[in-house]
């Protein structure tokens, strides 16, 4: 990233588009397409639903981006000795609260955008010989589930990423929820295989975040982030990272072995593990510094793989 301070103008729309972290968006789709494909395998595909879970957890990854930058430009964390890539607040390219503007912006889009969802997904409503009736407790844990979205995304850099459970959230909140949650207000019900790929998706995602605590392992030591790597060192996050690309593929043929869709098509899993394993070598060898990033991108790029190639997966 040679010289992009300099060619980003403050306030600019390349500023706003770095701020918001465009490769990290695949851990947002990459949830919805692999829980949109297993409901198109059922036969419960709603085309609308899947395109505004879209937008809900890209609304929502934006914000959790802003809210990271803010954060840890307060707390100090991102000074002069940050590996990672430039981060807006702390390179000038957005103030504070500008910052605070976007969260509230993407916040509210993220809210009209859960509302719209709660209608088109009818999983409020329940046609009866009586009548209609609200599903009060489908409404309630749609919107319970908006909710803590947003309160996470707060909690995750404010103060879980800073004691080791970083690693916890992106489980549950870009594996179970998302899998899970946009399965279900397209097939209005919820599946064991639903829960083995919200478990396969977050592993894998997971990864993503494993690699930054592996990079910053030793600024984060001195920036007191107690992440799992800065705690358990580097052979830790070496292997951690390893294992979870593994354990992702592990629980996905799970998945599909339920409802005996498990055949020839676990094979589709080779160019993942392939690339995954290529990646792994590829951070240890580099081990530490800002060549890392590359590694980065070749994560995000992982799980587009992963995703996609469960969705082929579930369509064969």
């Amino acid at each position: 990233m040679k010289n992009e301070q300099s060619e980003v103008r403050p306030g600019s729309l390349r500023a706003w588009i770095l701020a918001a972290r465009p490769k990290t968006l695949s851990a947002a789709l990459a949830p919805v397409g692999v829980a949109s494909a297993l409901a198109f395998h059922d036969g419960r595909f709603r085309l609308v639903v899947c395109l505004l879970c879209i937008l809900f957890a890209t609304a929502m990854q934006i914000a959790a981006n802003l809210i990271n930058d803010v954060m840890d430009f307060r707390r100090g964390t991102d000074g002069e000795d940050r590996l990672g890539p430039e981060r807006a607040c702390a390179q000038g390219w957005l103030s504070v609260r500008q910052c605070w503007w976007g969260v509230g912006l993407t916040l509210a889009v993220a809210a009209i955008v859960g509302v719209a969802l709660l209608v088109a997904s009818g999983a409020w409503i329940d046609w009866s010989q009586d009548g209609l009736h609200v599903d009060w407790s489908a409404v309630g844990t749609l919107v319970g589930i908006g909710l803590a979205c947003g309160l996470f995304a707060f909690l995750y850099t404010s103060m879980m990423s800073y004691i080791g459970l970083g690693d916890v959230l992106v489980y549950v909140f870009f594996g179970f929820v998302p899998v899970v949650g946009t399965y279900y207000v397209q097939a209005l019900t919820v599946t064991p295989a639903a829960w083995w790929l919200g478990t396969a998706v977050g592993l894998v995602i997971d990864t993503l975040l494993l690699l930054n605590n592996y990079r910053d392992r030793d600024t984060d030591r001195r920036s007191g982030k107690r992440t799992l790597v800065a705690v358990l060192g580097e052979g830790f996050g070496s292997m951690s990272y390893l294992a979870h690309g593994f354990l992702g593929v592990g629980c996905a043929l799970v998945a599909l072995s339920q409802g005996e869709m498990l055949r020839w098509n676990a094979l589709f899993f080779l160019p993942y593990v392939a690339f995954h394993v290529h990646a792994w070598h590829t951070m240890t060898s580099i081990r530490q510094g800002r060549e890392l990033n590359r590694v980065l991108g070749m994560t995000s790029q992982g799980i587009l793989l992963f995703a996609l190639l469960t969705m082929l997966a579930l369509g064969c």
